[in-house]
């Protein structure tokens, strides 16, 4: 399974990234009630930082933005259980098949690497770009300080320098507009 598929199956919910159950049932080839049954079975393996129940509420949310989610998939009195990083490791132990253990390990790199990509966020090659730039006008600027004539070769190269940070500059503001946040928003007074 591609690590962007697994990716988007992943949630925030109070405050972690989590799967659904379902969802890890779909991929580790089980129906979510089997994953649900191990997991009562060996609940002692499964603390509250490994796994939670979501409350009707996140439940009602979280299906108004997840377009496949349907009530034939799960009962109404039933809410679904999330499972943390580490939860999704604990849960290879418990179904003990060769698919849960490789997908688990697939599951686990998808965590990894949103958290990387929110630790280390992109590189700001304008930003970069700019400071090169101001570093070789400062340089060009500082060797023919001393002498009275620059020639016209060195001129025109300080005012081609200058012309792009002006570009740079604006191309930087246009770039960085805040965009308007994706997803579902919470009704106030819920």
């Amino acid at each position: 399974m591609e690590l962007q598929l697994i990716q988007s199956k992943i949630y925030e919910i109070r405050g972690q990234r989590v799967m659904l159950d379902r969802d890890l049932a779909e991929m580790y080839g089980v129906e979510t009630r089997v994953l649900n049954q191990a997991v009562k079975r060996n609940i002692n393996r499964f603390p509250d930082d490994f796994m939670f129940q979501l409350t009707k509420i996140e439940w009602k949310n979280m299906s108004s933005q997840i377009v496949t989610t349907s009530g034939n998939k799960r009962p109404k009195s039933s809410l679904p259980l999330v499972f943390t990083e580490h939860g999704v490791t604990m849960l290879s132990s418990v179904l003990r098949s060769d698919i849960a253990v490789n997908m688990s390990i697939q599951i686990v790199r998808a965590f990894v690497a949103i958290r990387q990509l929110v630790s280390n966020p992109p590189v700001d090659r304008i930003g970069e770009l700019q400071n090169e730039l101001l570093e070789l006008k400062d340089y060009l600027e500082d060797i023919f300080k001393d002498q009275n004539d620059i020639n016209e070769d060195t001129q025109i190269q300080i005012e081609s320098i200058n012309q792009s940070l002006a570009e740079l500059h604006v191309v930087k503001n246009t770039t960085n507009k805040p965009r308007r946040p994706i997803g579902y928003i919470r009704p106030e007074g819920e």
